[in-house]
């Protein structure tokens, strides 16, 4: 166990218990957290991209606290939007699922998402589906109709504990399907017949293929067993997709509970409006990542806290931008200053900000407050710890993972800047003011500007970096 953070202690919110809960694992030597994963038939929007790094963040954390920590991001690759998108291409669903799950890990990877330690295909579970499908139904929480299976709801009588909903409103918010072969109207779909066109496998009940809310219980029960530590995932799942979570895994396995803590982060709005196909607002992280740096995209979404509504906006992304400005401007004035940053370098304040339910806006107050002290800073040996804090804090939370001179060069940026053209240009107006031809040593000082890159002049040369 880390020796810095052996001495806090980590609170999260429990959507469970609706109130902030000391976390303490089951098994301290395994610490286990699944997080529901993308739905690969499409690009992920800027709101799947939230839960993705806000889970990063606390497995980051995790990992510090604890000496092993398995942490599962499912891929959903059987669905019927899945089957929709393959049929419009003529192709398996394979195909389709295998690019869109490649594009997400690269998307998600651009904002500096580590890979999970597991990644569990629906597909590759439905054996296990089927064994816990025929387990709830001996047990009497489920029932065979019309090639269907089904789960019987009034059966289990803490059905809402976690969303805190009521029976009609739960009836109201799943748009529940009115089918004559359901026993009550809050019922949902284990499994579901296959048309011959439709892919599908063999079962009991004929061929067919899982209902969604049936796959993760069982890939959690597959690779994690029977109650996990921590579930995660986006508000939008908390009802009906994780409350039948709940109901399913705890039915299946004689009443134990399936996560031990529920975590939900909150919506991505855009702009202040809802995002929505129908506005025309969806922004695709597949293509911020083309007009701005990951860390940036990463550190607009850790901004808020996670449990909060984000309202995502252009100048806040410019913003993010300015502030990885400031830091990597802080390291680079750092550059001759020799340190090691350790795992143990994060100062107090940042690491208690964290374990205070990843309270990343309150962390990043902490982090600035270094960067100002370094700034300002001439003893060499305080210029050193300072230097290690700032690094150790950011990989604490994913920033700061470049060297500064690449950030200020480009890497920080959109891919659309040549640096070589830049060094050039640099040089080329060098020349011009040794000659004294300032008229066009500005030119070239006004074409750079008009690609996006602002020079400074000092004692040690030009040095460039791409203007905010």
């Amino acid at each position: 166990m880390n020796t810095q953070l052996k001495r806090h202690k980590l609170t999260l919110y429990n959507t469970l218990t609706r109130k902030k809960e000391i976390f303490e694992p089951a098994d301290p030597n395994r610490v286990t957290m699944y997080v529901c994963g993308p739905t690969v038939y499409n690009h992920a929007h800027i709101g799947n991209a939230r839960p993705a790094v806000v889970f990063d963040v606390l497995a980051r954390v995790l990992r510090r606290l604890y000496p092993h920590v398995v942490y599962a991001r499912n891929i959903t690759d059987i669905e019927d939007k899945i089957i929709a998108a393959a049929k419009a291409q003529g192709v398996d669903i394979s195909v389709v699922t295998e690019k869109y799950a490649d594009i997400y890990r690269n998307d998600m990877g651009a904002l500096g998402v580590l890979a999970p330690d597991l990644e569990p295909k629906a597909t590759d579970s439905v054996a296990e589906m089927i064994s816990m499908m025929e387990r709830l139904i001996e047990a009497g929480h489920a029932y065979a109709a019309d090639g269907h299976v089904l789960f019987n709801v009034p059966s289990y009588p803490g059905y809402g504990r976690l969303s805190g909903r009521d029976r009609d409103e739960m009836v109201a918010g799943a748009r529940v399907e009115v089918a004559p072969y359901k026993k009550d109207p809050a019922d949902f779909v284990l499994w579901k017949p296959s048309a011959p066109d439709q892919p599908g496998w063999d079962s009991p009940w004929g061929r067919g293929r899982p209902g969604w809310h049936i796959e993760c219980s069982a890939m959690i029960e597959k690779h994690l067993g029977q109650t996990i530590d921590i579930h995660g995932g986006g508000i939008d799942l908390q009802f009906p997709h994780h409350e039948n979570e709940v109901a399913q895994s705890a039915c299946s396995h004689h009443g134990a509970p399936l996560a031990r803590f529920w975590l939900h982060n909150g919506f991505v709005n855009i702009e202040s409006e809802k995002m929505s196909k129908s506005i025309g607002n969806v922004l695709l992280v597949h293509d911020l990542i083309s007009q701005a740096p990951g860390e940036a995209i990463r550190l607009a979404l850790l901004a808020g806290h996670y449990r909060q509504p984000l309202d995502w906006t252009a100048e806040g992304l410019a913003q993010a931008k300015r502030m990885l400005d400031r830091l990597y401007g802080a390291l680079r004035n750092l550059a001759d200053v020799r340190s090691e940053p350790t795992n143990d370098a994060a100062p107090d304040a940042f690491v208690d900000a964290l374990l205070d339910d990843l309270n990343t806006p309150k962390a990043l107050s902490e982090l600035f407050a270094i960067a100002k002290r370094a700034n300002t800073e001439t003893d060499p040996g305080t210029k050193a710890l300072l230097k290690a804090e700032l690094i150790g804090a950011g990989r604490l939370i994913g920033i700061l993972e470049m060297d500064p001179e690449a950030w200020f060069a480009g890497g920080g940026t959109a891919s659309h800047i040549d640096g070589d053209e830049i060094e050039r240009l640099i040089a080329a107006r060098n020349a011009a003011r040794k000659e004294k031809n300032f008229a066009e040593a500005d030119r070239i000082r006004d074409e750079l500007a008009a690609m996006g890159v602002q020079i400074e002049d000092g004692p040690q040369g030009t040095s460039w970096r791409v203007a905010s």
